[in-house]
């Protein structure tokens, strides 16, 4: 085996490959950017090299700079990880030129899968079913306009080079159809270097399900049953899940020979995926090949009991595959989601900033938790802003899933705005536990998902109250018994007054809306008044955890987590409340204000500018196009009126909260 293996990558994926060889007892070797000095795979590895600047085209994709790295430390392998130069052709080759081992397929494997019109061209030699549709070399404006309308609309446009949604747009007519060809090449060029796209026919309401290839130096090739990965927005999967609950045996049966034939047809070495759509009527098609480990792996690992990166680290040593196809065996359901620094409610914006806390379920036989930061690491604006992947498993769907609420709801973020909400109430959702999701649901429902001003019920309220009264008595007692008596009335946080009981204010934030608790009692027996509610507490109490309590002789027990500047419940119906603190006694409301200027939401570089100053625009109009995180981001006129001013072109980079567009403000009435 290696003993030393240098991994070109960052984040989850690099720390997930290090606990492997780590086990094996394989010395790592990690590089890092400027921006990732402090993180957790530098800090992880046996020894870590810089390579270059923050942004990828400065330092991970600088396959030049990481081969000289692994020439100077050593290494004998570089396992690639997934993204950046996990599917570069020339960067495998180099490798083996170099006398370095490339912990992934041939580079001519690569080639071939790497484009996916080559890719479909191969696959229809081959006989693997493949959508109606045009991946030809022509490339002209003409000539994909009339492949367009010879495939029939609606369709999908992708980019010839690319994988995770980038360069991919669904149009519905030929009336969207240049519009909609030129985004998708824009964003293609910027994600992949390369403009080409392929046409395929769009099925309606698909289905995403995707199988796990293996292939040895010794002409095997297997298959590791399938993953589910139809929840999806833009593209993107958000769920994954193995077994599938739509394939019946035969079905399975048929698409893993088919994904065993697409592997053997490029004499594939390693891991690598097989991707096809699914008709509402069990046909399915072949969609793409990614050829290297996928994000959502964990699944297969935990219902075969496997590790994936061993096998990878073995195939490439030269060893052949442990097991045969026959061999293959699953037990029980697991499900995967990512958990990112982004805002669901404000379009999914990708964050960043430092992680105050973050809170996860403690890791065990039913949980697993694949990271790359911990509580006080930065998420950067450079990368992808993902968390952490949350992975359970149990014996069935249905428990399954109920492990995957179970999780979600002990976990808090704070720092920047992360998705947890909206993964809870994707796991609760009749659509995700019916099994009847498809790829479009999310984009058609989104608004089913998203939490966005949803008002507490009065228990939850209360609740929130209660835990905050708790965590105060218990701060200003520890604090009390330090001091010089301990046992005085003047020491205790119940509001006592020489002649009555007093009262409390519990002042409480969400979604902007101030919530004020009047409280009188103390040591878990209180009095609440909000409004024209009242409650009667008896005997709460409070383990960190749970909240219990008896609210007007009903008894309680709600998931809360209280500290001194927030309060999170969760009520009846599974719905987080993430209250914060405020001040008792004084109340700021936040200005109104931005209806005159647009800003940029976060730093990223123009791609488009499709207004000029002097226009007259509507409200909601698309005004400039910036790209962020590999993302394009629209930015629309908050209001009808005359644009005064743009202060940004195409190609500039600008900061965050920098003012772009600037209107002619409205006379007062």
């Amino acid at each position: 085996m290696f003993e030393r293996v240098l991994i070109a990558n960052r984040g989850e994926i690099a720390c997930r490959v290090i606990r492997t060889c780590r086990r094996l007892g394989i010395r790592t070797i990690a590089v890092y950017s400027e921006a990732d000095a402090n993180a957790q795979h530098v800090r992880l590895a046996d020894e870590a090299w810089p390579i270059g600047g923050p942004r990828p085209t400065d330092s991970y994709l600088r396959g030049d700079v990481i081969l000289e790295v692994a020439r100077k430390s050593g290494a004998q392998a570089i396992h690639p990880g997934y993204g950046f130069l996990s599917e570069n052709t020339a960067f495998a080759r180099a490798c083996t030129d170099a006398g370095i081992a490339f912990i992934g397929p041939r580079p001519e494997s690569i080639d071939a899968m790497g484009s996916k019109a080559a890719a479909k061209a191969l696959m229809e030699q081959h006989d693997v079913p493949l959508v109606p549709g045009y991946h030809g070399a022509d490339q002209s404006a003409d000539v994909l306009a009339e492949q367009a309308r010879h495939t029939g609309f609606p369709l999908m446009i992708k980019a010839a080079s690319g994988g995770g949604g980038k360069g991919m747009r669904i149009v519905r007519s030929e009336a969207e159809f240049v519009d909609a060809l030129a985004s998708a090449q824009r964003e293609a060029a910027s994600a992949f270097g390369d403009t080409r796209v392929i046409l395929e026919r769009y099925v309606d309401h698909p289905r995403h399900i995707e199988f796990q290839v293996f292939g040895d130096t010794h002409g095997n090739v297997i298959h590791l049953n399938e993953r589910e990965c139809s929840a999806q927005r833009r593209y993107q999967k958000v769920l994954e899940e193995t077994p599938s609950p739509f394939l019946d045996d035969a079905r399975r049966t048929a698409m893993g020979t088919a994904a065993v034939a697409a592997a053997r047809a490029v004499n594939y070495v390693g891991a690598g995926t097989v991707e096809f759509i699914v008709g509402q009527g069990g046909e399915f098609f072949f969609m793409e090949m990614n050829t290297r480990l996928q994000v959502e792996h964990p699944v297969t690992e935990e219902t075969l009991g496997l590790d994936l990166v061993e096998w990878q680290l073995r195939v490439a040593f030269g060893e052949a595959l442990p097991l045969s196809q026959d061999q293959v065996r699953a037990h029980g359901h697991a499900i995967e989601v990512r958990l990112y620094a982004e805002d669901p409610d404000q379009n999914f914006l990708p964050g960043s900033g430092k992680l105050q806390k973050l809170r996860l379920p403690a890791p065990s036989r039913h949980v697993r938790l694949d990271g790359g930061v911990i509580e006080g690491d930065t998420v950067t604006i450079f990368y992808d802003p993902m968390i952490a992947k949350l992975i359970v498993w149990d014996e069935n769907r249905p428990q399954a899933l109920q492990r995957l609420r179970d999780a979600l709801m002990q976990g808090e973020i704070v720092g920047p705005k992360s998705n947890i909400t909206f993964l809870e109430r994707l796991a609760r959702h009749p659509a995700v536990v019916e099994a009847r999701i498809d790829t479009g649901y999310l984009d058609r429902h989104l608004d089913e998902f998203l939490a966005g001003d949803t008002a507490p019920d009065q228990r939850a309220l209360f609740a929130a109250a209660v835990a905050a009264l708790l965590h105060d008595e218990c701060v200003v007692m520890t604090n009390a018994r330090y001091g010089s008596d301990p046992y005085s009335p003047w020491s205790r946080a119940d509001a006592w007054r020489v002649g009555h009981a007093g009262k409390r204010i519990v002042a409480l934030s969400l979604h902007g809306h101030r919530y004020e608790i009047e409280a009188h009692g103390h040591d878990g027996d209180y009095q609440l008044h909000h409004g024209e509610a009242n409650a009667d507490v008896r005997g709460a109490r409070h383990d960190g955890e749970y909240l219990s309590a008896r609210l007007d002789d009903e008894a309680l027990r709600m998931p809360v987590r209280a500290d001194g500047a927030r309060v999170t419940v969760h009520d009846a119906a599974g719905n987080r409340h993430s209250f914060e603190r405020a001040p008792a006694f004084a109340w700021q409301t936040k200005e109104a204000g931005g209806g005159n200027q647009i800003a940029a939401p976060m730093p990223g570089r123009i791609v488009l500018v499709k207004a000029a100053p002097g226009d007259s625009v509507v409200e909601g109009q698309e005004l400039l196009v910036m790209e962020a995180m590999k993302m394009e981001l629209a930015l629309k006129a908050p209001r009808a009126g005359t644009i005064e001013s743009i202060s940004a072109a195409q190609g500039d980079f600008v900061e965050a909260d920098a003012v772009l567009v600037r209107f002619i403000a409205e006379p007062h009435s």
